[in-house]
C-alpha cells in the first residue's frame, strides 16, 4: 500500500487547472425587478454567456438547444437571468410538482453553481424551473458524487420564471448574506447547467466530460467583478419555532390517554465576516423532517440513513466526510438519536441547545466546531451527555486538502441528575485526513487515520484507509484498503463492524456507441476481500455490463459470487428463527439486473432483482418503482421490495414484503401536501406519515404532521391492526432577517 500512498502526493503536481473562460459581472446602475422580462438597462449592457456545451449525451457539440446568460450585482445582491431556448415552439415542460428542490433528469432547469473562494472543491447551488419553482443546495468534495449534492440545505433567495413561444426566462437574485466568501474578493468560480426534457439534452456553460457529474466543481467559469465584493451588512437571522401536539402511546400500559405539549425553541445564524458563520440552537424540535424511507435489512451490520435536520447542514461535508464509508468518526445522526437497549429501537433524545462555528478562514483554510448537550432519559438509563466535534481543513495543491478532527462525547451527570463530568464515561477520537481531487477530476483518493481514546483501553482502537481512483472517460481504476481494530467503536460515528482488514480493486471499460437509442456500454470487474486476525471472512466477486439509453434510461446485469464466514450465530431472513451456527462458512453465487425507463415520461419506472444462492439456501428479489406525474400539480409513486427466502429446515423461510406508496401534492409553490405510508412485514409494522406545509413566507412555515404506527400482528402470530403509537404535530417556523 505504501505505492499508493506515494501516489496520492505525487499526482496533483502533474495535473492542469481545468478551467473554461471568463466573465465580466459590471455593476448594476437600476434595480432589477424580477419578472421574467429582461427589459433591464442592465441586462442589455451585460456580457452573454452563451455556445453552452452537451454533458449528454455527447460532450464534444455545442448544445442543440441553447441559453444565454447575464450577470450583474449591486451592493446586496448578485444577479442572474437566464434564456432558455426551445427547439419547438409550443412544447411542454416538464415538472414533477411545484414543490421546492427538485432533482433528477425528469425536469426542465437552469442551474447557478458558485464557488467564491476558488478551491474548485465546495460550492452554491441555485436552481429554478420554467414555472418558477426553485432549488437551493451545497456542493461539497468537488461535486465527485451523487452524494456530494445535498438538496437539504435551505437559504433565503428570490426568483421568477416566464415561459415564451419558443423559450422560457429565468431572473433571479441571490442575497450576499445568503452566502461565504472572501472579503472584497474580485473573483469567483461559477457555472451553470440546463437540464432540457424535450430533447434529453444536458448542456454546461464550462465543458465537463460525459464521465464527470454535470456538477463537478473540476470544470468551472470564472467570473470577474467590476468592483470588488464588499462585505455584506450585519448578518443576523433568527429562527424561532412553536409547536403542540398531542400523542399517545398504545404501547404503554400506563398511558391511558393523549398526552399533550407545547415546544417553544429556535436557530440563530450569525455572519462572522463574510466567510464564517456561527449557528445556535436551543430546544431544537424536528417533528417537520421527513421520514426515512424504510429498507428491508438482510445485513448482519446497522443501516446508514442520511442527516436530514437543517441545523446539522451547512458545512456539514467538514465534519461527515472524515473516514470512510465503513468507518466514519462522526455521523451527525448520533446526536438526539439515543438506542433503547430494552427493546433495540431508536428514539429521540431531547437537545438542549448546540452552537457550530464553520466556514472559511481564508481560500487555504476552513474550520468547524460543534457542540450539543442533550438531556437525560430517564427511561433507558441515559445520563446527560455533551457532544464535541472540532474540525480543520488545509487545501493543498489545487484542489487537494489535508485534515485534522477531534469528536468528543462526554457525560457531564452523575447519579443525581447534577452537573459532574463523569471521568469513567466517555469516548473520543482524533484523526487525520488526506483527500487527492486532481484538478482535471481525473484521480482522486484518501489516506488516513484515526485513534479512539476511551475508558476502557486496548491496542485496537484505532481505523486507517488508503485508496486511489483514476476515471478517464475510457477507463475506470481504483483500489482501496481499510483496516479497524478489534475495540474501535465510535459512538459518535458509524462503524457497523470492526476488527476487519478489507482490500477492493475495481477496474472498468466504457464504450461509447454510434447508435440512435444506445448511448454508451460499461464493463465492470471488481472484487472486495475482508480478513479478520489473518482469517478470510468475506469476498465478493462481480462482473458488471450496464447499458446507458439515449433517452436517459439504463439497464444493466451482473453475476455475483459471495462468501460469508459467520463469527456469531445468524438467522439470514432477520425474523427470529434458527439461527445459522456460528463458524461456519457459506459461499453462494447470484446473478443481478436492474432498468430505469425514461423518467421525462409522465409514467416511469424502475426495478432490480436477484436470484440466486443465500447462505445455505436460495432468494429471489424483486424491488420497483412506478412514478405517475400529474404535472404541474404533484405525483403518485409507489415503491416495492419483496424478497422470497428459502432455506432448509429447521431454519425459516420468510416472505419479506415492504411497500410503500407516497401521495406529493403540490397546490401552489407554497401549498404542499404529502403522505407516505410505509407497511415492512420484516418488521410486522405500517407507518403513516402525512405533512402539510404551507410556505406564508419565504423559508416560513406552517406545518401539520400527523404519524401513525399500527403492528401487523397479535401475540398470536395472526394477522390483525394494532395500534402502537400516534401524534399530531403543528409548527409555525419564522424566519427573521436583523
Amino acid at each position: 500500500m505504501h505505492k499508493i500512498i506515494v501516489l496520492l502526493f505525487l499526482v496533483p503536481f502533474v495535473q492542469l487547472k481545468a478551467q473554461d473562460g471568463t466573465y465580466f459581472v459590471k455593476k448594476s446602475t437600476q434595480k432589477i425587478t424580477l419578472d421574467g422580462v429582461l427589459d433591464e438597462a442592465d441586462w442589455q449592457q451585460a456580457q452573454v454567456l452563451t455556445n453552452f456545451m452537451q454533458q449528454f449525451p455527447t460532450d464534444s457539440l455545442e448544445a442543440e438547444s441553447q441559453t444565454e446568460i447575464r450577470i450583474t450585482y449591486d451592493d446586496q445582491y448578485i444577479y442572474f437571468s437566464g434564456k432558455m431556448y426551445a427547439q419547438e415552439n409550443d412544447r411542454t415542460y416538464v415538472t414533477p410538482s411545484l414543490r421546492r428542490d427538485f432533482r433528477g433528469a425528469a425536469n426542465d432547469a437552469l442551474v447557478f453553481t458558485l464557488d467564491t473562494f476558488l478551491d474548485n472543491t465546495n460550492a452554491f447551488q441555485f436552481g429554478v424551473n420554467p414555472f418558477g419553482v426553485q432549488r437551493e443546495g451545497l456542493v461539497a468534495n468537488g461535486g465527485a458524487g451523487g452524494d456530494d449534492l445535498d438538496l437539504s440545505w435551505d437559504n433565503k433567495w428570490q426568483v421568477e420564471a416566464k415561459q415564451y413561444e419558443g423559450y422560457w426566462i429565468a431572473e433571479g437574485a441571490i442575497p450576499f448574506k445568503s452566502l461565504r466568501y472572501k472579503k472584497d474578493a474580485s473573483q469567483w468560480n461559477f457555472k451553470f447547467y440546463r437540464v432540457d426534457s424535450e430533447t434529453g439534452e444536458r448542456s454546461v456553460s464550462a465543458r465537463t466530460p460525459q464521465n464527470f457529474r454535470i456538477f463537478s466543481l473540476a470544470f468551472v467559469n470564472r467570473m470577474v467583478f467590476e468592483k470588488p465584493v464588499k462585505k455584506s451588512s450585519t448578518n443576523v437571522v433568527l429562527i424561532p419555532y412553536v409547536a403542540s401536539g398531542i400523542n399517545r402511546d398504545f404501547e404503554d400500559a400506563e398511558q391511558t390517554s393523549a398526552q399533550s405539549n407545547l415546544t417553544i425553541g429556535g436557530d440563530a445564524k450569525i455572519g462572522i465576516g463574510p466567510s464564517l458563520n456561527l449557528d445556535l440552537t436551543i430546544n431544537p424540535d424536528f417533528s417537520q423532517v421527513e421520514v426515512d424511507q424504510q429498507v428491508t435489512n438482510l445485513d448482519r451490520f446497522e443501516i446508514f440513513f442520511p442527516e436530514r435536520r437543517q441545523f446539522f447542514l451547512e458545512n456539514a461535508d467538514l465534519f461527515s466526510s472524515f473516514g470512510h464509508p465503513l468507518t466514519r468518526p462522526f455521523f451527525s445522526r448520533r446526536i438526539g438519536v439515543a438506542i433503547d437497549t430494552s427493546t433495540g429501537q431508536n428514539v429521540q433524545n431531547k437537545i438542549h441547545f448546540g452552537a457550530r462555528l464553520s466556514g472559511k478562514l481564508d481560500n487555504n483554510w476552513r474550520i468547524g466546531i460543534l457542540n450539543m448537550q442533550a438531556a437525560k432519559e430517564e427511561d433507558i438509563n441515559l445520563p446527560g451527555t455533551n457532544y464535541t466535534v472540532a474540525a480543520v481543513q488545509r487545501k493543498i495543491f489545487g484542489r487537494s486538502n489535508i485534515g485534522a478532527i477531534f469528536v468528543n462525547r462526554q457525560v457531564v451527570e452523575d447519579s443525581t441528575g447534577e452537573f459532574s463530568i463523569d471521568k469513567n464515561n466517555y469516548s473520543r477520537v482524533l484523526g487525520i485526513d488526506y483527500n487527492l481531487a486532481s484538478m482535471d477530476g481525473k484521480w482522486s483518493g484518501k489516506a488516513f487515520y484515526h485513534q479512539e481514546f476511551d475508558q476502557d483501553g486496548g491496542s485496537g482502537n484505532f481505523s486507517e484507509s488508503t485508496y486511489i481512483n483514476y476515471d478517464s472517460k475510457t477507463w475506470t481504476f481504483n483500489v482501496a484498503q481499510v483496516m479497524v481494530g478489534d475495540t474501535y467503536d465510535t459512538d459518535v460515528g458509524y462503524t457497523p463492524r470492526n476488527n476487519f482488514f478489507r482490500i477492493n480493486p475495481e477496474v472498468g471499460r466504457n464504450f461509447f456507441a454510434n447508435s440512435s437509442w444506445v448511448n454508451l456500454h460499461s464493463v465492470r470487474a471488481d472484487a472486495e476481500y475482508f480478513w479478520r486476525e489473518g482469517k478470510k471472512t468475506d469476498h465478493r466477486y462481480s462482473v458488471n455490463y450496464n447499458v446507458q439509453l439515449q433517452n436517459t434510461g439504463e439497464f444493466g446485469i451482473s453475476l455475483n459470487q459471495r462468501y460469508t464466514y459467520l463469527f456469531e450465530a445468524f438467522d439470514p431472513t432477520r425474523t427470529d428463527g434458527v439461527e445459522l451456527s456460528a463458524d461456519n462458512g457459506f459461499t453462494y453465487n447470484s446473478f443481478e439486473f436492474f432498468y430505469s425507463s425514461d423518467f421525462r415520461r409522465k409514467i416511469a419506472y424502475s426495478f432490480n432483482g436477484y436470484a440466486g444462492e443465500y447462505f445455505n439456501g436460495d432468494r429471489y428479489n424483486i424491488s420497483s418503482e412506478i412514478n405517475v406525474r400529474f404535472q404541474p400539480y404533484g405525483a403518485l409513486s409507489l415503491t416495492m421490495n419483496y424478497n422470497k427466502i428459502e432455506l432448509p429446515d429447521p431454519y425459516n423461510d420468510a416472505d419479506l414484503l415492504l411497500i410503500g406508496p407516497r401521495f406529493d401534492f403540490t397546490m401552489t409553490k407554497k401549498l404542499f401536501f404529502t403522505t407516505f405510508v410505509q407497511y415492512n412485514s420484516q418488521i410486522e409494522n405500517v407507518n403513516i406519515n402525512a405533512r402539510l406545509q404551507w410556505r406564508f413566507k419565504p423559508v416560513s412555515d406552517i406545518f401539520l404532521v400527523y404519524t401513525d404506527n399500527y403492528g401487523t400482528q397479535d401475540q398470536y402470530g395472526e394477522t390483525s391492526f394494532i395500534k402502537k403509537n400516534r401524534a399530531l404535530v403543528f409548527k409555525i417556523t419564522y424566519w427573521l432577517n436583523l
